[in-house]
């Protein structure tokens, strides 16, 4: 048995203004052809040239469609082949003028007007604030790179405790290994503190266990201290 032939095929039609992918019979007459490619592209039945071009990217075409009378059959053409519409009288139709924005009048805003407007792109970003209407972060206070708290001076720290007056001498000041900004190392008269000196390994001073204590500079008040001798003991029984 012979193998059937295709009756159907599968091309580009392209003209001055569309390309599309589509399925034609091929015992459609030319004619017939052209009044589906008018829907197509928009170029009279009249004003038609149909060209067979191999492919999308080729320049050369292998025919034309000149016979009207002839089925598309006839001129061979195969899947994937391209049908080239040529507009033979383009000033009775609109060929080309959909894609020719030259001739089109443009809508065009100044910056005040485009600012006051509620549905752009720019108006979207402020009120959702993006972008460089974003939120920014508040800036932390900058500390200071020194202190005028002399290394040996008397000194009374600030307590969150009614009428308790933690003293001591200083024995640090300066930056640390554990957190940044400057810090002051303190020694205390009783063993109220956290460390002897030392944080994660690192001696900054040496003092006896839990008498050192490392606080920020603004806690601290330096002047005439004197020694005072905090009672543990219970006062009641």
């Amino acid at each position: 048995m012979r193998p059937s032939q295709p009756i159907t095929v599968n091309v580009f039609v392209v003209s001055p203004d569309t390309r599309s992918e589509r399925r034609f019979d091929l015992g459609l007459s030319v004619a017939q052809l052209k009044n589906k490619l008018e829907l197509i592209t928009g170029i009279p039945v009249q004003n038609q040239e149909i060209s067979v071009l191999p492919s999308l990217d080729a320049t050369e075409p292998l025919g034309v469609l000149s016979d009207d009378s002839k089925p598309l059959g006839f001129y061979g053409v195969h899947d994937w082949q391209v049908l080239k519409v040529h507009d033979l009288n383009p000033a009775t139709s609109f060929t080309g003028q959909l894609t020719d924005t030259s001739q089109v009048e443009k809508f065009e805003l100044s910056p005040d007007e485009y600012a006051q407007r509620q549905d752009t792109v720019l108006a979207y970003k402020q009120r959702n604030k993006i972008g460089r209407f974003a939120e920014k972060p508040a800036e932390e206070p900058q500390e200071p790179q020194s202190v005028d708290i002399p290394v040996g001076a008397r000194c009374e720290v600030e307590s969150a405790e009614e009428d308790f007056r933690k003293r001591g001498t200083v024995r640090y000041v300066g930056p640390t290994e554990f957190a940044k900004g400057i810090w002051v190392g303190i020694e205390y008269d009783e063993p109220i503190g956290k460390n002897d000196g030392s944080v994660k390994g690192k001696r900054y001073f040496q003092c006896p266990a839990n008498c050192g204590v490392f606080v920020k500079p603004d806690r601290v008040k330096v002047g005439d201290f004197p020694v005072e001798e905090i009672n543990f003991d219970d006062e009641e029984m």
